[in-house]
């Protein structure tokens, strides 16, 4: 069995070395890795950082910047594993958490995707008002689609290959976290969530979400609704 990591990465020349080493060490039993580098345009030093890592690691790269959801949807065109995680590259998840997550979806064929919930985590922090915009969003979510998740948000988000490809995707930016709950949830397919290790980092430190990710994310949710399949 293979697990592809896709690591979408903009800029981050401070951690990107640190991330892939932790990726490339982690052990995840009898699973292969193939570990997918998505480097969405960076003006950085990201991509000379990623130089030494050429032959144990795949790199595309995006010839101008076009947003995470795009550079998830190139990782995914890629991925040649039976399942699929994403791994941010700001050292705010720990690939130590990925056990649990296998353990979880390979115990229930039943489920097509295991996320990651920072709300269960009793060391759960971060920007309060960030905090707030995931649980509306969540909270939304599961109004609508009758869910009953508490992080909809995560990045930490395991699939089965085969669920996760069979949706069509279309967003550019981070609403893309919105639109594959929405659309897997649509779909009929199953969401499990474990409590994951979560560090948050500052603006200062480089997170790059802001409040206008949240209103491309609401606007999804809606058009998800409101839209018949």
């Amino acid at each position: 069995m293979k697990l592809s990591i896709i690591i979408p990465v903009f800029n981050e020349e401070k951690t990107i070395t640190q991330v892939l080493e932790r990726v490339l060490n982690q052990e995840i039993g009898d699973w292969e890795k193939e570990i997918i580098v998505v480097d969405d345009d960076s003006s950085d030093g990201t991509a000379r950082k990623l130089e030494p890592f050429f032959d144990r690691v795949r790199v595309f790269k995006h010839a101008q910047n076009r947003g995470k959801g795009a550079a998830l949807q190139t990782g995914l065109g890629a991925a040649g594993g039976e399942a699929i995680i994403v791994q941010d590259a700001d050292l705010e998840y720990d690939p130590a958490d990925w056990g649990t997550l296998l353990r979880i979806l390979a115990e229930n064929p039943e489920l097509a995707a295991v996320y990651g919930s920072r709300e269960l985590s009793p060391e759960r922090r971060g920007y309060f008002p960030y905090v707030l915009g995931v649980r509306f969003l969540t909270f939304l979510i599961n109004l609508f689609f009758g869910s009953r998740l508490t992080d909809a948000y995560t990045g930490y988000k395991l699939f089965r290959a085969e669920a996760i490809k069979s949706i069509n995707l279309k967003s550019r930016g981070f609403e893309i976290e919105a639109e594959i709950t929405v659309k897997l949830l649509k779909g009929g397919f199953q969401i499990k969530e474990a409590p994951i290790h979560y560090r948050p980092r500052s603006f200062t430190e480089g997170k790059k979400i802001h409040a206008r990710d949240g209103l491309r994310g609401l606007l999804t949710i809606l058009e998800g609704w409101l839209k018949q399949d």
